[in-house]
């Protein structure tokens, strides 16, 4: 007898209950829906989306720890190390000055602000001041020393990434220089924290779709449908303009690794999905720091590129400050030279790296962008208020994707990406059995089987003075009359 197929609401009950992408996608349509026709009601429900942030937010600095520490011990070479530290900082520095020269042009084109006529008297400038809460950018020099740690416990409790990574290197050089046989019980606890803390990631990750529920039902709770009509021009060139880097990003992907960026959203569309429903990138640093190793990259490339990405490879955000500050300038009647607009892109470069968890700091960069000029009222700044949560979705996914895309680049740059295996799981031939631990099927798998594999520290090494060499171990296995010797 031919197996009977399950009815149609039997396999989406059970898509339901396997694939964290539906939920995801349930839960956003249910929170749109929630805050239209129940606003007062849905911005209460803004704790859901805050409190699994915080969740996350828990095991990312220890989770970033463990990774740079055993991605520096398992290479074995401190200066590769600190090459890849350089060419992210060179790959940052040209993707975000490509991402505010695209913005540039493209609202020059546009002009999204044109004909609107505004009197920057007649706007709130109280209003970007209560949203900033009175912060300022940090300078040049703040942001150096705020990044060195002033001890080591403050970094982790403090979740300063910057910080963290630094004491993951310091650690992680000791490690190599004391070597396996003066600290042998180090590095596998190490990695067994690390072990746990994905095991931990899984656990939260099951609590996604009520995140995304929350925090979309807030979002139009709150500023409703209607403010997307009222700056529809600019939100469609933010969002085309994004699109425009996108493509971008897949031409430089393919070329400089061979890979397939489509191929790539794809294999982290629930990443995606669930980053566009809680306006943050943080909440998928675990996940997408897993994945990107199993597709291939380096332990030591994925933990220095990434979480530094998120400090100074803002692309999303360098979009959106560079066609705000022209916006702003239109809208105003303000029109600027071509020298003036150069003095934006020089501007924003230095002020969008310090921009990462500062509140209100897109309206920081626009002040002080508008400061510098000269020509633009500060006040107009607050024009961008009704619109900068909208806006919050564009930039979450282009920083995710500049990111991820720097991390493949970096590392193939340096020789740490594995291009065979990384095809491989795009195209979805490898890791089908570590993909349904990742979306909890069954709520039996987590990602967790997958990092042993990685491993090149067996328990008996621990016993021994050195580790054994491939080539005797090789002969060990092809011979077997050798301990015969031994025992007579």
């Amino acid at each position: 007898m031919p197996p009977s197929v399950p009815s149609l609401p039997r396999r989406v009950a059970r898509t339901l209950r396997t694939s964290l992408f539906a939920q995801v996608t349930c839960a956003l349509v249910l929170g749109i829906l929630v805050g239209k026709l129940w606003p007062d009601t849905a911005t209460a429900l803004q704790p859901l989306g805050d409190g699994f942030t915080r969740l996350i937010k828990t095991v990312i600095s220890p989770l970033v720890f463990c990774v740079v520490v055993v991605g520096i011990a398992k290479a074995g070479d401190l200066k590769a190390f600190g090459r890849i530290g350089v060419k992210a900082l060179i790959w940052f520095e040209v993707a975000s000055t490509a991402a505010l020269i695209i913005g540039l042009v493209t609202a020059n084109v546009v002009g999204p602000g044109r004909g609107m006529n505004v009197d920057p008297s007649s706007l709130d400038a109280a209003a970007v001041e209560e949203t900033t809460g009175g912060g300022h950018l940090p300078t040049t020099t703040e942001f150096v020393l705020n990044a060195l740690p002033h001890s080591f416990i403050g970094a982790f409790a403090e979740n300063e990434l910057l910080q963290v990574l630094i004491l993951a290197c310091l650690v992680g050089a000791a490690l190599l220089h004391l070597g396996h046989t003066k600290v042998p019980k180090i590095l596998p606890a190490i990695e067994q924290a690390q072990d746990i803390i994905f095991a931990v990631v899984g656990f939260i990750m099951r609590l996604a779709p009520l995140a995304v529920f929350g925090a979309m039902a807030h979002l139009v709770g709150n500023y409703g449908l209607g403010v997307m009509r009222t700056y529809a021009k600019l939100i469609v060139l933010c969002y085309v303009a994004a699109a425009l880097f996108v493509a971008l990003l897949a031409i430089a992907l393919k070329l400089v690794t061979g890979l397939s960026l489509w191929k790539f959203l794809r294999y982290i569309r629930e990443e995606m999905l669930l980053a566009l429903g809680t306006a943050s990138t943080e909440s998928v640093m675990p996940r997408v720091m897993q994945k990107l190793r199993r597709a291939g990259a380096r332990d030591d490339a994925v933990g220095l590129v990434l979480p530094t990405g998120y400090s100074f490879n803002l692309d999303g955000a360098s979009l959106y400050l560079s066609i705000g500050t022209l916006f702003i300038a239109q809208a105003v009647g303000v029109d600027l030279s071509l020298g003036q607009q150069i003095t934006v892109v020089l501007v924003l470069m230095l002020t969008s790296k310090g921009m990462a968890g500062i509140p209100g700091s897109a309206f920081l960069a626009l002040s002080a962008t508008a400061s510098s000029l000269g020509a633009i009222p500060a006040g107009a700044v607050a024009l961008l208020l009704g619109v900068d949560r909208i806006m919050d979705s564009m930039r979450v996914v282009t920083n995710l994707l500049g990111n991820c895309v720097a991390v493949f680049a970096v590392s193939r740059w340096e020789g740490a990406l594995d291009t065979e295996r990384a095809k491989k799981v795009l195209d979805g031939e490898e890791g089908v059995g570590a993909e349904k631990g990742l979306d909890g099927e069954a709520g039996t798998e987590t990602p967790v089987p997958e990092i042993p594999a990685q491993k090149t520290t067996e328990p008996a090494d621990l016993d021994e003075p050195r580790e054994p060499e491939p080539l005797k171990a090789s002969k060990d296995l092809k011979a077997p009359k050798e301990p015969a010797p031994e025992a007579g």
